[in-house]
């Protein structure tokens, strides 16, 4: 999904058109997961990893084939509707699955950043190898390879040994998902992953646009975008060992802050090696905050719920993303690409009172 969000820009704008209809294009790949995110966690509570992983994979493969037959406009908005959906399921099947795994709350830290590692990967892969087939062979062969590494992640799960799924205690009631979000803390938790993941998204979709205005290549643009996942991966490699010194609360507001002052300063970077130092930075800051907001949300949820609650995550997350590059593409036409990065910089500036917040919430 990370290569065809940097390629299917690309061709849009080699098109001739808008940043509007880039952004148009870029919500559609978490509109899908607005939808199914509570279906797929509830699905993935009755069958496990496997099953939820299986449909993941033909969608993504399909939809990413789609491209290649027919790169048009049209057929690049199916495609992010069936891969965004796609990616979505598989990662509340795996979220959900790792989370039974651990034990305590250092164990949740710990494997949530190491699970985490994968798509900071992802985010370096897809659009780096994306930027290098658009640049040499074209975007039907970027499109061909993107169809093909959903196939190679199949092919290392089928064999995952999977725990017995729990049941549910016989006086307990069906609970709706709403109920967990008048869970003071699970709020709480909700709206600041959304702050944190509208930056993140944001990123995606305003790096290809500067690139762009400024003349950068593709492979120039992935380089970027592939430094931000590189960096992402880099400090979630140390997260297990930083785990058991820092608390969830504090690394999460510390992100916060982190991420305010460099969106603030962002604008002023004006060459390809001085964007990539601020994506960097960018990618440590961001990349701790998901493994330390999963292992908050298995620790304040029912076990039997698991996948519930991630896909109630999921959902909220990618309904602002549905709307926040739409939003941002349309202030960016109007009112330039620079205002859009101020306005990030406020809105997570402002969000870190909450973060500091969950310090009362937290559960040992």
């Amino acid at each position: 999904m990370a290569g065809m969000r940097m390629a299917s820009p690309l061709l849009a704008l080699r098109e001739g058109y808008s940043e509007a209809a880039v952004g148009v294009l870029l919500a559609l790949y978490a509109l899908t997961q607005v939808f199914l995110a509570l279906p797929a966690g509830r699905y993935a509570d009755r069958h496990g990893l496997k099953n939820p992983v299986a449909w993941s994979v033909g969608a993504a493969t399909f939809g990413a084939g789609l491209a290649v037959v027919w790169p048009v406009f049209p057929v690049l908005c199916v495609s992010a509707l069936l891969t965004g959906g796609a990616t979505g399921a598989a990662v509340i099947a795996l979220q959900r699955h790792v989370g039974r795994a651990a034990q305590t709350p250092l164990q949740l830290k710990q494997v949530f950043s190491w699970l985490s590692i994968g798509p900071a990967f992802s985010n370096f892969l897809g659009p780096f190898a994306a930027g290098l087939v658009i640049d040499h062979a074209g975007f039907r062969w970027a499109f061909l390879l993107m169809a093909v590494l959903p196939l190679v992640a199949w092919a290392w799960i089928r064999r995952t040994h999977e725990a017995p799924l729990p049941q549910r205690p016989a006086n307990a009631k069906a609970g709706r998902a709403w109920d967990l979000v008048r869970e003071p803390v699970f709020r709480r938790l909700l709206i600041v992953n959304w702050f944190l993941s509208s930056a993140w998204d944001v990123h995606t979709f305003v790096v290809p646009v500067l690139g762009h205005e400024r003349g950068l290549s593709a492979s120039v643009i992935g380089t970027i975008l592939g430094a931000f996942a590189i960096a992402a991966a880099a400090i979630r490699v140390l997260l297990p060992v930083l785990a058991s010194r820092i608390h969830e609360w504090a690394m999460v507001a510390g992100a916060m802050v982190a991420t305010a002052l460099i969106y603030a300063v962002y604008p002023f970077m004006h060459t390809a090696v001085t964007m990539g130092l601020c994506s960097v930075l960018l990618g440590v800051a961001l990349g701790t905050v998901q493994p330390m907001i999963m292992s908050m949300l298995h620790q304040i949820t029912p076990h039997e719920r698991h996948g519930e609650a991630v896909g109630m995550r999921l959902m909220v997350i990618n309904a602002s993303s549905v709307a926040m590059p739409m939003l941002f593409g349309m202030a960016g036409t109007v009112v330039g690409i620079s205002a859009v990065f101020w306005t990030v910089a406020a809105m997570v500036g402002a969000g870190s009172r909450l973060a500091f917040g969950l310090r009362a919430g937290r559960r040992s």
